[in-house]
């Protein structure tokens, strides 16, 4: 279920929205300010967001590039502002679209859907973890920006991992999903391929812990 999060001052258009939506098979939290939304942003993962300009508190541009400095999630702006230069200048600062008020719930229901569906394609072919960028199809991983290389054995591993970053893998889980045969046993080769793994994130940033061990269990990802 795709969650979204509305940050809109009014709160007729808000709750319009929120009953919009929530129809429509999304999970909706609604904000009442930038100061608001913020806080919501921060405490939690959305898939897009509808974010109004003329807002109380911190305003509607300062919110979208306070988003853009953390996050790369799909912002479509309400706005009663037909101003040409003013919603290119939006779409300068990061905003992926923008629809006029009032709006056609139709509409504003298909734009999301086709930023929705962009959203989760890219996530198909990309994974994020903290500072690490997983590019599936070019076999490439990026960490802070600059570019280690790994072993096929490696990746796999960390792809594995980085598509459930929460789940606790153990040894028998990771061999027999990367190396595709039963697990016989052999802990030492997963034991080494970890700590080489290890080694070469820790290279490219010594400040982040990126792979937790959980004794008698297997590993996770290092919240």
């Amino acid at each position: 279920m795709n969650k979204i999060l509305i940050i809109e001052d009014d709160t007729h258009i808000n709750q319009l929205l929120y009953d919009l939506l929530t129809t429509h098979g999304y999970q909706v939290t609604g904000a009442f300010s930038g100061t608001e939304g913020l806080i919501c942003f921060g405490a939690d993962e959305f898939d897009l967001v509808l974010l109004d300009l003329m807002l109380p508190g911190v305003i509607g541009d300062v919110v979208l590039e306070t988003i853009r400095d953390k996050s790369q999630v799909p912002v479509i702006i309400l706005t009663a502002i037909s101003d040409k230069e003013k919603t290119v200048d939006l779409l300068r600062l990061g905003a992926n679209d923008y629809i006029v008020k009032p709006f056609n719930n139709d509409e504003l229901l298909a734009r999301m859907d086709i930023w929705l569906r962009q959203k989760n394609e890219d996530s198909i072919k990309k994974l994020t973890f903290k500072d690490i960028v997983l590019h599936i199809d070019e076999i490439k991983v990026y960490v802070a920006d600059t570019e280690i290389q790994l072993s096929k054995r490696e990746f796999g591993i960390l792809e594995c991992m980085m598509k459930n970053p929460k789940k606790v893998f153990t040894k028998n889980n990771l061999y027999e999903t990367v190396w595709q045969e039963q697990f016989m046993g052999d802990e030492n080769t997963i034991n080494v391929h970890i700590s080489n793994l290890r080694n070469k994130l820790a290279k490219a940033n010594a400040d982040e812990d990126y792979i937790q061990t959980v004794w008698g269990i297997g590993f996770k990802m290092s919240e």
